[in-house]
C-alpha cells in the first residue's frame, strides 16, 4: 500500500501554545518598516525620504525625524523605486498585462500615471539626468533590449536588436549616452557597451569574464558614470571576490576600488565624485564603508557586530547617507547618517505588534569542518531545554545554492526554536559571501560535497550536550528543498524526519519539465551544458535525489506551491513523492493553491508552517529511539 498522503493544505495543525510563545502570526508579523529590496529614494531638497512600505505604499518621513506619512494608496506591487532627479516624480515598475511596465506617481499633483507602454518585462532601468526619458531593459522580442522612452508620452526607441541579452542601463552625466550590458550566451561573460541616446552603433567598453549571472545581470548590476563623465564603477569577480572596479571611460587599464577578501554590493558615487559608499559582507555581517574615488584606503561608515546594513543612498548634497538596518533579532528600519560619521539616526519602526526581541533568539556563529573547508553556521539555541537538557535539532539549509544566510531575521529558524528545536543554519559549500572558489566548490557535484558538509555538521550537534543525538530533522526551500531530498536519499539513516519545500528531485526537470530559462543557465554552469555528453549526463543523474529513493529512511513531508505558474511546476515536487511512495517509505505531499513555484501568500505560508511543525513534533518529538 502506498504511504503517500495528498493533501490540499486548506487546514492547520498547530500545537496549543502557552501564554509566553508567540504565535506563528507574531513571527509573521515582524516585518521591516521600510521596502525588503527598494532602495528608499531621497527628496531633492534632502529634506525627506520615500520608501514603499510593507503595505505596498509609498511612504515619505523626515530627514531628521518624526511621523511617517503614507502618500499612496497600496500601489499593487510596486518595486524598482527611483525619483527623478528634477524631484519632480517617483517611478516604479507594476505588473500589467503580459508584463510590467514603469508607472510614476507625480509628487506635486499626487497622481499616477503609465510611464512605459511595451509590456513585456522590465527588470531594470534608469532616468535621464533631465528627467525627460528613462532607458530600461525589455524582453517583449523574445530576449532583453535597451529602449529609450519618453516620459512624457511614453514613446520608445529601440537601441539594440542582438539576441543575447542587453541589461541594465545607465546614463552619462550629460544624457548623450547610455552604457549597458551584454551576456554572453551562458551568462557568465559580461561586455559593457555605451551607445548614444538616440541610437546608432555601440561602442565596447570593457570585458568582464568568468562571473555566472544567474539573476540575468543584476550580480553584475548597473556600471555606473563618474560624475564627471570620466570613470565607470563595475563590480566583477575577478580578483575571486565580488569587489568593485574603476574602469577609465575611454578605456585602458581598470584598478580594484578597495581590495578586500569579502563581497561588496551597491556601490554609489557621491555627488562629487569625490568618494563611493559601498556595502561589504564578512561571513554574514554586513557593513557600511566609504573609499576614497581618486584611491587609498576605506573608511567604516557603519560598523556592526551584528546585523546588516542594506540600500545605503547619498542625500542630493553628499553630507547624508540613508540606509536599512536589521539584525536576526530586528526588522530592517531606516537609518541616515552624517556621511563624516557620527550617531545615527533611525527614522522608521518595525511593526510593534511583531515578536518582541526578548523573544527572539540571538544566534550564534559556529563553525566547522568538512573535507578541508571551513563551513560557517548560525545556531539557534531554544530558551528552554526538555527536562532531560536535550533538544532535537533541525538542519535548516538555504536556497540557491549561491545564496547565504546572513544577520537578518530567519522566520523558520526562529519559530522552530521558539518551539523548543535546536536549529543549524550552515552555509555549506556552494554558497556565496566566502568567495569564488567556495562558491563553484558544489560545481558537478550537488548533493554530495554540500551534503557532507551539511552531515558534518550533524556529527558536531551530535558532540553537545544540549542536543538529542536521536532526534535530527532537516528542511529548507528551493535548493535548500533539494538538499532536503539528497539528504533523504543520500544519508539513510542519518535523519529522523525530513520536509523538502519546493525542491527537484530530478535535476533533469529543470530543462524539461519546469522550463525556466534562468534555472537551466544555473545547471548548465554547475553541472554541465544539458543536453551533452554521456559524461555530463552522469553528472545529473549522481546529483538527482530520486534515483535512490529506495534507500530513505526519514518520514519525508514533500511541500510545493502551485496554481498561479503557467507550467505544472509542482510536479517536480510531486514526481519525488510518488517515487518515495513506490517504494512504501513515510511521506506525505502538501500543496498550497493560489502560490508560484514556492508558497509565499501569508496564510498559507502559516497553514504551512504549522503543519511542518505538526510533522516535526510527530517524528522527533516522540519518545522513541
Amino acid at each position: 500500500m502506498h504511504r503517500l498522503a495528498l493533501v490540499a493544505a486548506l487546514a492547520t495543525c498547530v500545537p496549543v501554545l502557552s501564554a509566553q510563545v508567540p504565535t506563528i502570526d507574531q513571527f509573521q508579523a515582524v516585518v521591516p518598516s521600510i521596502g525588503a529590496n527598494e532602495a528608499p529614494q531621497w527628496s531633492r531638497d534632502g529634506a525627506s525620504l520615500f520608501y514603499v512600505g510593507p503595505d505596498g505604499a509609498l511612504w515619505k518621513v523626515a530627514a531628521d525625524g518624526g511621523s511617517p506619512a503614507r502618500v499612496t494608496p497600496p500601489l499593487g506591487g510596486a518595486t524598482q523605486l527611483r525619483i527623478a532627479p528634477d524631484g519632480a516624480f517617483l517611478t516604479y515598475v507594476k505588473n500589467v498585462a503580459g508584463g510590467n511596465d514603469i508607472f510614476a506617481w507625480d509628487i506635486t499633483q499626487q497622481r499616477e500615471r503609465r510611464v512605459s507602454l511595451l509590456s513585456g518585462r522590465v527588470r531594470s532601468y534608469s532616468i535621464s539626468p533631465d528627467s525627460r526619458r528613462i532607458a530600461l531593459a525589455n524582453d517583449r522580442t523574445g530576449s532583453e533590449d535597451i529602449y529609450a522612452v519618453e516620459v512624457a508620452n511614453g514613446s520608445a526607441l529601440r537601441l539594440t536588436s542582438s539576441p543575447l541579452y542587453e541589461v541594465f542601463p545607465s546614463w552619462t552625466p550629460d544624457g548623450s549616452s547610455i552604457l549597458y550590458t551584454r551576456l554572453d550566451s551562458r551568462w557568465v561573460d559580461h561586455d559593457l557597451f555605451e551607445i548614444a541616446a538616440t541610437g546608432g552603433t555601440p561602442r565596447l567598453v570593457l570585458a568582464d569574464k568568468d562571473f555566472f549571472d544567474y539573476r540575468q545581470g543584476a550580480s553584475f548590476g548597473f556600471a555606473r558614470v563618474s560624475p564627471d563623465g570620466k570613470s565607470i564603477l563595475f563590480r566583477s569577480q575577478r580578483s575571486g571576490w565580488a569587489n568593485f572596479w574603476i574602469a577609465n571611460r575611454q578605456g585602458g587599464a581598470v584598478r580594484l576600488m578597495a581590495a578586500e577578501a569579502a563581497d561588496q554590493s551597491d556601490a554609489r558615487w557621491s555627488p562629487d565624485g569625490s568618494q563611493i559608499l559601498y556595502l561589504s559582507i564578512t561571513n554574514g555581517t554586513q557593513h557600511l564603508k566609504v573609499a576614497p574615488a581618486a584611491g587609498g584606503a576605506p573608511r567604516t561608515l557603519v560598523g556592526v557586530q551584528v546585523g546588516m546594513v542594506t540600500r545605503a543612498e547619498w542625500s542630493p548634497d553628499g553630507r547624508r547617507v540613508s540606509y536599512g538596518f536589521g539584525t536576526p533579532t530586528r526588522a530592517q528600519d531606516l537609518h541616515v547618517v552624517d556621511a563624516s560619521g557620527g550617531t545615527p539616526r533611525q527614522l522608521t519602526f518595525a511593526d510593534p505588534e511583531g515578536v518582541a526581541a526578548s523573544a527572539l533568539i540571538e544566534p550564534e556563529k559556529i563553525r566547522w569542518t568538512s573535507d578541508g573547508l571551513t563551513i560557517n553556521a548560525y545556531l539557534y539555541k531554544p530558551r528552554q531545554l526538555p527536562s532531560d537538557g536535550r533538544a532535537p535539532v533541525i538542519m535548516y539549509v538555504h536556497g540557491g545554492p549561491t545564496q547565504q544566510f546572513s544577520d537578518n531575521y530567519q522566520l523558520q529558524a526562529q519559530l522552530f526554536a521558539s518551539r523548543g528545536y535546536v536549529v543549524i543554519a550552515p552555509n555549506v559549500r556552494g554558497s556565496s559571501g566566502y568567495g569564488k572558489r567556495f562558491e563553484d566548490a558544489n560545481n558537478r557535484d550537488w548533493g554530495h560535497g554540500d551534503l557532507r558538509d551539511v552531515l558534518a555538521g550533524v556529527a558536531w550537534a551530535k558532540t553537545q550536550s544540549f542536543v538529542n543525538p536521536a532526534k535530527i530533522g532537516i528542511t529548507g526551500i528551493s535548493y535548500g528543498g533539494m538538499m532536503t531530498m539528497y539528504a533523504i536519499s543520500f544519508a539513510p539513516g542519518v535523519f529522523q524526519a525530513a520536509i523538502s519545500g519546493s525542491g527537484y528531485g530530478d535535476v533533469r526537470d529543470f530543462h524539461t519539465v519546469v522550463p525556466v530559462l534562468q534555472h537551466s543557465q544555473l545547471l548548465n554552469y554547475e553541472l554541465g551544458t544539458w543536453p551533452s555528453t554521456p559524461a555530463v549526463e552522469a553528472v545529473y543523474r549522481r546529483s538527482s535525489a530520486i534515483h535512490r529513493a529506495k534507500d530513505a529512511t526519514a518520514p519525508a513531508m514533500i511541500i510545493h506551491g502551485y496554481g498561479l505558474d503557467e507550467f505544472d511546476a509542482e510536479y517536480a515536487g510531486w514526481k519525488f513523492a510518488r517515487e518515495l511512495a513506490k517504494h512504501s517509505k513515510v511521506v506525505e505531499y502538501r500543496k498550497y493553491n493560489g502560490e508560484t513555484y514556492y508558497v509565499y501568500g501569508r496564510d498559507n505560508t502559516k497553514h504551512m508552517l504549522g503543519e511542518m511543525l505538526d510533522f516535526f513534533d510527530r517524528y522527533l518529538k516522540d519518545p522513541s529511539r
